[in-house]
C-alpha cells in the first residue's frame, strides 16, 4: 500500500530583514551572506507571532478540501516550545476545530523531529488506511544579536497531511538513521538564543549524512543514481551544496558540478528568502522543489536528508506523484512571500528585543501583520490566541482583556 504526503503548505511571517541591510549595519561584505551562506533575506516574526500561530496558519491551508473528521493524529514538531508540559499542538487543535478524538502531541529532537513525526505518521496510517495524520513543523531560529549566527536566522512553518494513496509524494519504506550524543548546537531552558559551534555542527551534519546513507543502503534503499533530485535540511542554502558534494564524492558517483547543482537548485529558492526554519526546513525545501521547477517531476524519485543537531540524522526517499501540481498552492505561497514587509533595522531590533516576560506577569501584544491567528498575550499564566476576522493587512488595536480568546 502506498503511504505518503497528500497535502503540503507553507507559512512564514509577514516581515523580513534584507541581509543587505544587515551586512551594512554589521560592516560585513554582502557577498559573505549572499555567496558565503547563500542567503538573501530572513523572516522575522512579530511579537504576536509564534510557533502556534505559524503552525495553525500553515495547517489551515493544507487542510483545504480535506475532511477533518478523518484526521485522527496531529503531531507538532518544534524546538521552539511554548510550554514545558502542554504541547503546542493542543492550541493548534482547537484553533483548527479538529475532532476531539484526534490525538495530539509534540515531538522534539532539534530539526530532525519533523521527520521522526513523518515516520510515526506513516506507520499509523499504514495500520489504519482510512485515517489521516496532520504534521505541523514550526520554528523560530534565533541567535545572539550581532553574533556570527545572526544572518542564519529565520522563521516559518509547514503543515502536511499524511494519508494512504497520497497525491503529492509517496514515501518509501526504507529509512536509515544515525544518532550520537554531541554538543554542536543546543538551547538551555534559561536562554532565548541557541548556542552553536558552527564548524563542529557542519562536521556532524556531514558525518550523520554518510552514516544515515549507509544505514539506508543496508535497509534496502535505492541506489544514488536512481534519484533525480535531493532535498537537505537547510540551516543555510550553501549547506545543501556542501552536503550533496560530500555525498556524491563519498559514494563514488560520477556527476559533474553542473549535474549536482541541477539536483538541488530548485530546493533552495524559498530558503534563500525565508532563512532557517529548523524543523520545517527540509520540507520547505521539498515544497520549493515541487513549486519552483519548470520540469514535471511526476514519477521521479527524490532523496531526502534530515538533520537535527545533538544529533540525529535520517535519510529516506520518496516518489513524486503524477498530477501533483494540481494540488500545490504555489501562487498563494509566492504572493505571501511577495507581500511581506521589509523591516528597518530599528524595527528588526525592536522585534528581536521583544521577548515574552518570564516573571509570570500579564501582558498584551500589539497587533501586527499576521495570518488568520495571532498570539494576543498572557493572562493568569495562560497563553491567549486570537482568531482574526479582519484582513491581516488592516491594522487594528490590540484587543481588550474581554476580547481575548483563551485556548
Amino acid at each position: 500500500m502506498r503511504v505518503g504526503i497528500d497535502s503540503l503548505s507553507l507559512y512564514t511571517p509577514g516581515y523580513y530583514l534584507d541581509l543587505a541591510l544587515l551586512a551594512e549595519r554589521r560592516n560585513t561584505p554582502l557577498l559573505k551572506y549572499v555567496k558565503g551562506i547563500g542567503q538573501e533575506r530572513m523572516a522575522v516574526p512579530a511579537p504576536d507571532e509564534d510557533v502556534v500561530t505559524m503552525g495553525a496558519n500553515a495547517a489551515l491551508q493544507t487542510l483545504e478540501g480535506i475532511d477533518r473528521t478523518q484526521i485522527d493524529t496531529l503531531i507538532f514538531a518544534t524546538e521552539s516550545g511554548v510550554d514545558q508540559s502542554k504541547a503546542a499542538g493542543i492550541y493548534v487543535h482547537r484553533l483548527l476545530g479538529l475532532p476531539s478524538r484526534c490525538r495530539t502531541f509534540e515531538v522534539k529532537q532539534a530539526c530532525c523531529s519533523s521527520t521522526a513525526a513523518l515516520q510515526m505518521a506513516l506507520a499509523s496510517v499504514a495500520l489504519k488506511p482510512s485515517r489521516k495524520a496532520l504534521i505541523v513543523a514550526s520554528d523560530v531560529a534565533r541567535y545572539g544579536f550581532g553574533s556570527a549566527g545572526e544572518p542564519t536566522q529565520g522563521a516559518g512553518a509547514i503543515a502536511m497531511v499524511v494519508s494512504a494513496h497520497p497525491r503529492l509524494v509517496e514515501i518509501h519504506p526504507a529509512c536509515g538513521s544515525y544518532t550520537e550524543d554531541v554538543m554542536d548546537f543546543w538551547r538551555p531552558n534559561y536562554m532565548n538564543e541557541a548556542v552553536v559551534d558552527g564548524k563542529y555542527s557542519i562536521k556532524m551534519y556531514l558525518k550523520a549524512l554518510m552514516e544515515s546513507w549507509h544505514a539506508y543502503c543496508e535497509e534496502g534503499g535505492m541506489a544514488l543514481g536512481e534519484f533525480s533530485r535531493f532535498c537537505y535540511h537547510l540551516p543555510f542554502t550553501r549547506m545543501a551544496e556542501k552536503a550533496h558534494r560530500h555525498l556524491v564524492r563519498n559514494t563514488g558517483t560520477n556527476l559533474s558540478a553542473e549535474q549536482q547543482a541541477a539536483q538541488i537548485d530548485d530546493t533552495l529558492i524559498y530558503n534563500r528568502l525565508i532563512g532557517n526554519c529548523y524543523t520545517a526546513s527540509l520540507y520547505v525545501g521539498l515544497l520549493s522543489l515541487l513549486e519552483g521547477g519548470e520540469r514535471d517531476l511526476g514519477n521521479q524519485h527524490v532523496g531526502m536528508f534530515s538533520y537535527g543537531s545533538g544529533c540525529m540524522g535520517s535519510f529516506f526517499g520518496g516518489t513524486v506523484q503524477p498530477g501533483y501540481r494540481a494540488l500545490l498552492h504555489a501562487r498563494r505561497h509566492r504572493d505571501m512571500l511577495q507581500a511581506r514587509e521589509a523591516l528597518t533595522f530599528e524595527r528588526y531590533e525592536a522585534f528581536y528585543n521583544h521577548v515574552a516576560q518570564r516573571d509570570g506577569s500579564d501582558y498584551q501584544n500589539p497587533r501586527n501583520h499576521t495570518g488568520a491567528y495571532r498570539f494576543a498575550g498572557v493572562s493568569d499564566h495562560k497563553r491567549l490566541y486570537e482568531t482574526l476576522n479582519a484582513p491581516a493587512d488592516q491594522p487594528v488595536e490590540a484587543p481588550a482583556d474581554g476580547d481575548f480568546v483563551k485556548v
